[in-house]
Order: C-alpha cells, then sequence, then structure tokens
C-alpha cells in the first residue's frame, strides 16, 4: 500500500516495459510512476486535470487525456505536448475514464465538473491511432468503466450517475459496438459503478465508488467475489506487477465533488491486493500521424 495522499487517484496502468505502474491524480494535476520492486512512488506534475492515460510502445511515453484534450507525455523530461482537442473548452466537462481496445484504439469518456451537479452533458468518444475521432455516444453523467474481453470481442462501459454498467459486441475490424445490454444495474449494490479491467479469465472487476470494495463479476455477469477496502472511493483496479498477479486499486483523498466519511484509513492511497488471478497486458496506442 503506498499512502501516496492523492487528491483524487485514477487510471492505475502497468507498463510491462517499464516494469512499472503509472496512475493519476486528477485534482493533484499529476501522473504517478509506481515501482513496486522498490516501494517508490514518483510525481510529475502537468498542465491540467488528467483523466486517463494510455500507454505507448516507447517506454515512459503516454498518451494523456487531459482536460479536453489528448496530449503525449514524456516522463523523463515531465514534458506534455499537446496532440488533438476532443471536445469544446467552456462546457464544464472534462475528460475522466479511458483505455484501449485490442487494436489500440483509445476510447475515452467525459463528465461534467463537479459531478456533484449530476448533468448529463458527458461524451464517449473513439480515437483511432491515425487520428480519426468519433463521438459514439452523448448524454454521458460520468463516464466510467470501459474494459474489453480478453478476445476483444465484448466492451463494457459504465455510467456512474445512471448507476449502470453496459455490455456490447464488439467489431475489432471496425471498432464498432453493438448488441448493447444491461451487464450490472448498481441499483440494488453498495456504491456506485467507477473504474475496472478483465482478469485472464474474462471477468471484470470494477470499483464500487462510495462502497468501500471492488467487485469481480463473471462474463454472465453475476457477482462472485467482493473485496473489501479500507476506503470509502476507490476508483479504479488494474492487475500489475509480476506475471500481472497483483491487483491495483487507486482511490479518492480530499478531492472530488462529496465529502468523505471521517476516519478512513490512507484515503487517496494506492492499494495493492493478491487475488489468485492474473490480468492482461494492456494494449499501446502508437499515433500514425
Amino acid at each position: 500500500m503506498v499512502q501516496a495522499q492523492a487528491l483524487l487517484g485514477e487510471c492505475p496502468l502497468w507498463s510491462e516495459l517499464e516494469e512499472r505502474l503509472y496512475w493519476v491524480d486528477i485534482d493533484g494535476r499529476a501522473i504517478h510512476r509506481y515501482d513496486p520492486a522498490s516501494n517508490v512512488d514518483e510525481r510529475r506534475s502537468v498542465p491540467g486535470r488528467p483523466g486517463a492515460i494510455a500507454l505507448t510502445s516507447e517506454a515512459g511515453r503516454l498518451l494523456v487525456a487531459i482536460e479536453q484534450s489528448l496530449a503525449f507525455f514524456e516522463w523523463e523530461s515531465g514534458s506534455c505536448r499537446p496532440w488533438m482537442p476532443l471536445e469544446p473548452e467552456g462546457t464544464g466537462n472534462r475528460l475522466n475514464d479511458g483505455r484501449c481496445d485490442r487494436a489500440g484504439r483509445f476510447w475515452v469518456g467525459s463528465m461534467f465538473d463537479p459531478a456533484a451537479s449530476r448533468r448529463f452533458s458527458g461524451m464517449l468518444h473513439r480515437v483511432d491511432p491515425d487520428g480519426r475521432i468519433t463521438t459514439m455516444r452523448t448524454g454521458v453523467g460520468v463516464a466510467n468503466g470501459l474494459a474489453f474481453s480478453p478476445d476483444g470481442a465484448t466492451m463494457y462501459f459504465a455510467d456512474t450517475h445512471r448507476e449502470t454498467v453496459w455490455a456490447f459486441d464488439y467489431d475489432m475490424t471496425s471498432g464498432d459496438p453493438r448488441n448493447e445490454r444491461v451487464f450490472l444495474d448498481f441499483s440494488g449494490l453498495r456504491g456506485r459503478p467507477d473504474g475496472a479491467c478483465v482478469d485472464q479469465d474474462g471477468c471484470y472487476w470494477i470499483a464500487c465508488v462510495y462502497g468501500w470494495s471492488v467487485l469481480r463479476i463473471t462474463p454472465r455477469g453475476a457477482i462472485d467475489r467482493r473485496i473489501d477496502l479500507p476506503v470509502e472511493k476507490p476508483t479504479m483496479p488494474a492487475f500489475g506487477g509480476p506475471g500481472l498477479s497483483t491487483l491495483f486499486v487507486t482511490s479518492i483523498g480530499e478531492g472530488g465533488s462529496r465529502p468523505s466519511t471521517p476516519g478512513q484509513r490512507d484515503p487517496g492511497g494506492l492499494f495493492a491486493i493478491e487475488t489468485g488471478t492474473r490480468g492482461l497486458a494492456e494494449p499501446p496506442f502508437d499515433a500514425l500521424v
């Protein structure tokens, strides 16, 4: 466990090239890199709120969804080079959850900040490596829960405000999701759906923000495991470490739009859990422009 004291920790992402875990502090306007071998967590400031990151094939170089735009971030120099805008400024939206599909397309959604306003002005975008942007969904509350099955044929997406996770049949050739259906209804569960990942068995792991826990869901939509955490607002799980056998979970500290329950242990910390299962390597995003 890392006592990082992040304001709003999110988007853990394991780099096999570097054997490090990248993750972001949205409200702290920073990208972190954690080395589990030495237990050292480093931090770099960025010029805005980084909602999500993706690996590239170059060690230390990340695609960053920051505010309303995409940029490329270089860890060693700390430089953040703008690439392209995704949404107009001045709407109150910022980019939030994001992930690459198995073919290396970057999917990223947005939300109105503060989330407590409960506005549904968010969007969901697909960014192809050639720079084409396709807006796939509008009317989103808080985009979250993006993940893809091991074979890439199923896509998952959640809206925190709507307390729902959907599954889609996913065409790896075109990048188009079809056959939308409810995968998990959170209305009777503790917390709300936040970030997610998939393990090697195709099970979907999702953080229950405000629910003190992480859930594991089978491909058929059955909850088969709950891991309780010492923090109220876990935000996203990711597998990493040797053999991708450790589940890392980020959390919210003093940031976000709702006060935290007092008396928690290490809110804003990065947690490491041995689950007895393994994750999947994340595909890189490599721009062709």
